[in-house]
């Protein structure tokens, strides 16, 4: 006893006990404070590396899979398993799991946080990344299995164009658009070919145009969006795009004539001329990096007219202006344009730009000259008209001409930088307005009515006399209709590159089933009846003779109408089957992380 109590006493070599004792509990603490430190930084490389394969995806976001998977890969994380939605993938010791998923992230203070990003939505401007790998254990691994280290991450990018659906002038006809921008300003236009040609060729840069459009209206301290939720005359457009810096001294002597010239002092939302998109929300003065917004004189002009237009119609008599008609007035109506489509945007994919819907109505009386008429008919005996043979005089032909083309559309699908901004690439789809045409009466009351349809009916084409022995029989009418209409209209998609953007090319997409003029397609479909005007005889067989004579004569002059026709189409912005489209700058965007 007296033994076990001297050890119980002697404290000698107590350190060396509770060493032993506890070495053991230090060592595990050591050996997990050491696992948890490495899961710590393997953590941390995890998220520095799919923070940069986010930003990566998001500069590319039609290959974001392919741009994740290449930017693990050149992190050292070469095995991996791509997990698609819907599914779940456990990651192994060998492979690791990713999963990208495309959306649309919202960067506005009212929303969440955790509700900015939505996955899925259309049109992407945002990549989530998240990856899954196993963790590396070097001391624990033998009593426990390894945790899973999970990251997430999102990017987002913004790319945009600027870019404009129109109609190029195939031929350039002066007196046709002075007398059609006469009628849309209200006042006397009178430019030259050379003038109209400098307007074409020159183009105004919009964002200093819109500074310039501030002074007129007056504004200070404001954004561009500001001064486009403003409303303007015509009078005021044209002054300030006179007064941008660069336009040549033809083109600006130009636009200030119009500008004196005009009286129309109706107000235009300048929100239906262009759309800035968020480069709406730089303040005056101030140009977006990369990006730059250019529009064509003469079609800014020509758009901002129409809109002050309204749906008021417009009339030109061009009298016997016309090869081969004794007379000529032309009426034009145009729609309202469509909420959030104006004729210029700059914005991401989805922006949509559209031209107006427009109207046409053409009266014109075809010459019937004495003698030979140049088409191989000759009246034989001085009198007005042209003698058929038997009896039939031809006295007169009129083309009453109806054109209806529905907007052409333009829409921004994808802007894409696979290798830089000098890869840059740009597709819209695009498609002409639908056109319908028709040689026949139409209602006056319902003509610049664009909400229904217009009603047509028989028009008098010709007026016949015919000499049935001693009497000659005046009160003949020839009368038809026809109609033709292209209507296969599909989207086109155009692909812009660098090159093309800097050099402003104009790409156009055209239907496939006009293969021959508007006009000539009219003629060659008309049907025609006789009235006898109450006579109560049959003259139906007059037709055989009279309808060559009428359709030989409508022929002789298809050119001339199909040329006044486009020209006032083409100046309006608009075109039968076709649709011009140019894309003046774009950007890719700089690819931030946001989450």
């Amino acid at each position: 006893m007296s033994a076990i109590r001297r050890l119980l006493a002697d404290r000698s070599a107590n350190f060396a006990v509770m060493t032993a004792l506890c070495t053991p509990v230090a060592l595990a603490l050591t050996a997990f404070a050491i696992d948890e430190g490495s899961l710590y930084n393997e953590r941390r490389a995890a998220q520095s590396i799919v923070d940069l394969a986010a930003i990566t995806a998001a500069s590319n976001i039609t290959n974001a899979q392919q741009a994740v998977l290449t930017t693990l890969s050149d992190n050292g994380i070469t095995s991996v398993a791509v997990q698609q939605e819907g599914k779940t993938i456990a990651p192994t010791a060998t492979k690791a799991v990713v999963q990208v998923v495309p959306g649309r992230y919202t960067g506005v203070s009212t929303i969440a946080a955790g509700s900015r990003f939505e996955a899925g939505k259309l049109p992407y401007n945002a990549v989530q990344v998240s990856l899954k790998k196993q963790g590396t254990l070097y001391f624990a691994g033998s009593i426990m299995a390894p945790p899973t280290i999970g990251t997430t991450a999102i990017a987002s990018a913004q790319p945009q164009a600027a870019f404009s659906v129109g109609s190029r002038l195939a031929s350039l006809n002066g007196g046709i658009i002075n007398a059609l921008l006469g009628s849309l300003l209200g006042g006397n236009i009178s430019l030259s070919v050379m003038d109209y040609n400098s307007l074409i060729s020159a183009d105004v840069d919009v964002l200093s145009f819109v500074d310039q459009l501030a002074v007129q209206l007056r504004l200070t301290g404001v954004s561009y969006s500001d001064v486009l939720a403003s409303k303007a005359t015509i009078g005021q457009i044209a002054t300030a795009m006179a007064n941008v810096p660069g336009l040549d001294r033809t083109a600006k002597i130009a636009l200030q004539t119009m500008a004196s010239s005009a009286t129309n002092t109706a107000r235009i939302p300048l929100s239906n001329l262009v759309d800035l998109g968020s480069v709406g929300s730089l303040g005056l003065g101030q140009q977006p990096a990369g990006l730059s917004v250019n529009a064509s004189a003469l079609s800014m002009l020509t758009a901002a007219a129409a809109l002050a237009n309204g749906t008021n119609q417009a009339t030109v008599d061009l009298g016997a202006t016309m090869p081969g008609l004794t007379s000529t007035t032309l009426a034009i109506a145009i729609g309202e344009p469509m909420q959030n489509s104006p004729w210029l945007a700059v914005g991401e994919a989805g922006t949509v730009v559209r031209t107006a819907q427009t109207r046409i109505k053409l009266n014109a009386s075809v010459g019937i000259g004495n003698g030979n008429n140049g088409n191989g008919y000759g009246n034989g005996n001085g009198n007005a008209g042209v003698n058929l043979g038997g009896g039939v005089k031809l006295l007169s032909v009129n083309l009453p001409l109806n054109v209806e083309v529905a907007y052409a559309e333009a829409k921004l699908t994808d802007i894409s930088c696979p290798t830089g901004p000098s890869s840059i690439k740009v597709s819209i789809a695009a498609q002409p307005g639908v056109v319908a045409a028709h040689l026949a009466d139409s209602s006056a009351s319902g003509f610049a009515d664009f909400t229904r349809p217009q009603s047509f009916s028989d028009a008098e084409i010709a007026d016949v006399s015919l000499k049935l022995l001693l009497i000659n029989l005046n009160l003949l009418q020839i009368n038809g209709q026809s109609a033709f209409s292209v209507t296969n209209m599909t989207p086109t998609t155009l692909t812009y590159s660098a090159t093309d953007i800097a050099n402003k090319t104009i790409k156009t997409v055209s239907t496939k089933n006009l293969t021959q003029s508007l006009t000539t397609s009219l003629v060659n479909n008309l049907s025609l009846s006789v009235n006898a005007l109450g006579l109560g005889i049959d003259v139906t067989a007059l037709l055989g003779t009279v309808k060559p004579a009428v359709t030989t004569l409508l022929n002789g002059v298809t050119a001339p109408v199909d040329d006044l026709v486009y020209n006032v189409l083409g100046a309006l912005g608009v075109h039968v089957g076709e649709a011009d489209v140019r894309v003046t700058g774009a950007s890719c965007g700089r690819s931030v992380l946001v989450q």
